[in-house]
């Protein structure tokens, strides 16, 4: 009998310390998630932060190269220059990286996938319109939507292979290249205008030229 005890109180003792440690693992995990909910809040909050930077900069560059400023006095554009690089090196100064965890194939595709980007820009000077349709064709392949022309597949199988996180700033980069290309064509077809219709203005001026 008093073995019978013995061994009851022993099982007990177990009983009761595989249930404590299961509670304890059990509140342990549930903090690990929270943790993880955190975690995963910090990162996107510091991909806002470097998308803000990257706004302001690009926001910043085309106030610099825009036709307003091409249209005052050197004065004034001197005083705004100062002024916005002031402000691009306080933008500047702001360091935030969110590193991306990746795989050997997709570090892979990441190299693949950035070096025909660079191709592509580099040929800007050469023959703008081509790089630009290039482009286009580019970004369709990183769409979600139904794309408005032809798709690179190419380009689209080598973006599938990159991480995630990979995958949405490709297509922030290409989304910048498309925005700087179809400002500067507005700035040179201001430009255009102006210098055309400068000498049809005195024309009309002076009564000779309708």
């Amino acid at each position: 009998m008093a073995q019978a005890k013995i061994s009851a109180k022993a099982h007990e003792g177990r009983f009761c310390r595989s249930s404590s440690m299961a509670d304890r693992s059990s509140r342990l995990l549930e903090s690990l998630d929270q943790l993880e909910l955190r975690v995963e809040a910090l990162r996107d909050a510091a991909t806002a932060v470097e998308q803000e930077k990257e706004i302001l900069l690009e926001m910043i560059h085309s106030i610099q190269n825009s036709q307003d400023m091409r249209q005052i006095s050197d004065g004034e554009r001197e005083e705004l220059n100062l002024t916005a690089n002031r402000l691009m090196g306080r933008t500047l100064t702001v360091e935030v990286s969110v590193e991306t965890i990746r795989n050997p194939q997709q570090e892979e595709s990441l190299k693949h996938a950035t070096k025909i980007i660079d191709e592509v820009v580099n040929k800007f000077l050469d023959d703008l319109g081509n790089a630009k349709s290039h482009l286009m064709s580019l970004y369709s392949a990183c769409s979600s939507e139904v794309p408005p022309g032809p798709v690179d597949q190419k380009f689209q199988s080598i973006v599938i292979g990159c991480a995630l996180e990979d995958q949405k700033k490709i297509k922030r980069r290409l989304e910048t290249l498309l925005r700087n290309i179809d400002n500067s064509d507005k700035a040179i077809k201001l430009l255009e205008h102006s210098k055309g219709a400068g000498p049809k203005t005195l024309q009309n001026a002076d009564g000779k030229v309708n």
